[in-house]
């Protein structure tokens, strides 16, 4: 977090001085103004995150430069304060965008804890503009192509988009992904190949677990007429289907070992020959493997070649597990919300935070192919545009005896403060109307008023 620079607008000079000093000491940067017209002056030349505003002021009152600085420096942070008791001020500040109201006198170490949590949001504020910023880290052409994004702000994807980028420029480089079931394996090789020169050419995806072994070598590598019962006609396999472009073997480990020796030697001559021919067929055609399995088993056990795993593992991308990229949660969960309810016409215009909240503490075993079932489930119950627990029947709300829970740290989302700046919104939209915002929050009027209590949020 970059240092927090601050601007004291008050006519007392005695009371500028002083918060000065105060602050100054507490290692901020500190500025100060007598008058609008100066804030204004140090505002256009300096970048300032918090303005400490005084109510009465030369030239304009407080309001006013609160509604002219919201205008023209909506990032900025607000405190209001005043000598005089004004609760109709108080109110109308806390609609114009101040995040804290003090009345004169109060304590510097009172004005030190309201920086301190607006520093928070300010952080908070700042995470989600890059969120927002990086929603979609995959090219455009990618997102148009396989019709889907790689979503996440993570490391791990981060990481993971980062490798899909750079292995796609080496069109010839076989690749391995690695991951758990419904981590999204095949969706990041269809991004490598549409992120390649190969793009223009055939995509193809094979799940070797169900394919028969009969009718392996047959659906690989094609076969002539007559060459066995039942083969009526000539037909091309997988690598003539794919000619130019990508053959996507997912688990791969199911391969009976007799198929491995022949993809081994295609991988090695670059040539197949259909069943029943005696001619080699040249094709050029890209591998990209997966399995959810731990693959150094299978070799280990005899079940897989360790010259194929090596002949495939020429490029290796993991992609972790949902649970491992908590971050990524809130972003997947309002991105396929969005998605979902727009594909099904049905307007989502509330959702009870604890679920974002609920899935942040949750493990996800199926992972993001879990997160999306259960989110079009509870689209499909959901009434009144409004998704609340009850639609998500399969989601564990978080307990301290519940293994599949974890404890999401404030590195991560400060859940308190999202709460308490939901429920400022929802006061701001009713006009501070407390049984208004309640329904609006899908809670009941004294759960509100624990709330107000619990956040010191005093209307």
């Amino acid at each position: 977090m970059k240092d927090i620079s601050i601007l004291v607008l008050d006519d007392e000079k005695v009371f500028r001085n002083e918060i000065k000093e105060f602050l100054d000491g507490e290692g901020f940067t500190v500025l100060t103004a007598e008058r609008p017209s100066e804030a204004f002056g140090i505002l256009s030349d300096h970048r300032i995150d918090i303005l400490i505003l005084d109510l009465r002021l030369p030239e304009m009152d407080g309001l006013q430069v609160l509604s002219k600085v919201k205008e023209e420096y909506p990032d900025i942070e607000v405190i209001m304060i005043t000598g005089h008791g004004d609760m109709d001020a108080v109110i109308n500040a806390m609609r114009l965008g101040a995040v804290e109201f003090f009345p004169k006198p109060f304590r510097l170490l009172d004005m030190r804890a309201a920086i301190q949590r607006t520093k928070r949001y300010i952080t908070l504020h700042e995470q989600l503009k890059e969120i927002s910023q990086t929603y979609s880290l995959v090219s455009k052409d990618l997102i148009e192509s396989i019709g889907s994004e790689i979503i996440g702000n993570s490391f791990g994807i981060r990481q993971v988009i980062e490798f899909m980028g750079k292995v796609a420029k080496t069109e010839n480089t076989t690749v391995l992904i690695t991951g758990e079931s419904g981590t999204g394996k095949e969706l990041v090789a269809r991004g490598i190949h549409f992120l390649s020169s190969r793009k223009k050419s055939y995509f193809y995806a094979v799940n070797c677990s169900a394919i028969p072994d009969s009718l392996f070598e047959s659906e690989f590598f094609g076969h002539k007429k007559g060459a066995f019962t039942g083969a009526n006609e000539d037909k091309a396999g997988w690598f003539e289907v794919a000619h130019g472009g990508t053959l996507f073997l997912d688990e791969v480990v199911e391969m009976q070992p007799a198929m491995q020796s022949k993809l081994l030697r295609v991988l090695e001559d670059r040539k197949i020959r259909r069943i029943g021919s005696s001619i080699d067929i040249p094709v050029d055609v890209r591998i990209i493997a997966a399995t959810n399995q731990d693959i150094s088993k299978f070799i280990e056990e005899g079940k897989f070649r360790s010259d194929l795993y090596y002949r495939l593992n020429s490029f290796q991308i993991h992609i972790p597990p949902l649970r491992e990229r908590k971050e990524d949660i809130p972003i997947l969960f309002d991105y396929y919300v969005n998605h979902i309810s727009a594909r099904m016409a049905k307007k989502i215009t509330q959702i009870d935070p604890t679920i974002v909240k609920t899935m942040v503490n949750y493990n996800f075993p199926g992972n993001i192919r879990e997160m999306r079932n259960m989110i079009e489930r509870a689209i499909i119950l959901s009434e009144n545009g409004k998704l609340t627990m009850k639609n998500f029947s399969g989601l564990i709300a978080p307990t301290d005896n519940n293994p599949n829970t974890g404890i999401i740290g404030e590195d991560i989302f400060d859940l308190d403060l999202i709460e308490k700046i939901i429920i400022m919104k929802a006061l701001e939209r009713t006009g501070y109307k407390k049984t208004e915002a309640a329904q609006l929050l899908n809670i009941t009027r004294q759960a509100l008023d624990r709330r107000l209590e619990k956040y010191d949020i005093n209307l």
